[in-house]
């Protein structure tokens, strides 16, 4: 057998390898009991990232039209807070910030129930920090999601 193989090319990654030697990881969200497809399975990446640009945007530009008087840099540190607001108010009340719900997803406690209020804003000041969003599960859950025992999932 090829070394690169066992190891996984730099395109395809040691999960594919891992696959191809007989490895069964499952599909994401199976390990909670989530179907692999259709409503209540676990949100695709694209689909995340053009929420959370959508939430920015519309930080940004709240910021930006009535608190940070025509300042760019001033627009920004408003937005993350309008953004941190945002998304305790949102998810807190009906699971979804606008952004979400225009890509057709919704935030919810990992045994399928609502999020408290404790774990909605663990969940947004991690999200705000940005680094645990980046940090992913073998279920496509960032960390600040695995903190708050959230799980993003299609509507």
């Amino acid at each position: 057998m090829d070394n690169r193989q066992a190891i996984g090319s730099w395109l395809s990654g040691p999960r594919a390898a891992a696959e191809e030697m007989g490895a069964d990881f499952g599909y994401r969200g199976e390990r909670l009991g989530l179907p692999e497809s259709g409503p209540g399975s676990i949100a695709p990446l694209g689909r995340r990232f053009g929420a959370i640009f959508v939430d920015w945007g519309l930080c940004l530009l709240i910021a930006y039209g009535l608190f940070a008087g025509g300042n760019g840099q001033a627009a920004g540190n408003w937005a993350l807070g309008i953004f941190l607001v945002l998304s305790v108010l949102t998810v807190g009340t009906v699971g979804c910030t606008p952004g979400k719900r225009l890509f057709g997803l919704r935030v919810i406690a990992e045994d399928g129930g609502r999020l408290g209020v404790v774990r909605v804003v663990v969940r947004s000041v991690l999200l705000a920090l940005a680094i645990p969003a980046l940090i992913w599960d073998r279920d496509g859950r960032g960390l600040h999601d695995r903190l708050s025992r959230a799980v993003q999932v299609r509507m």
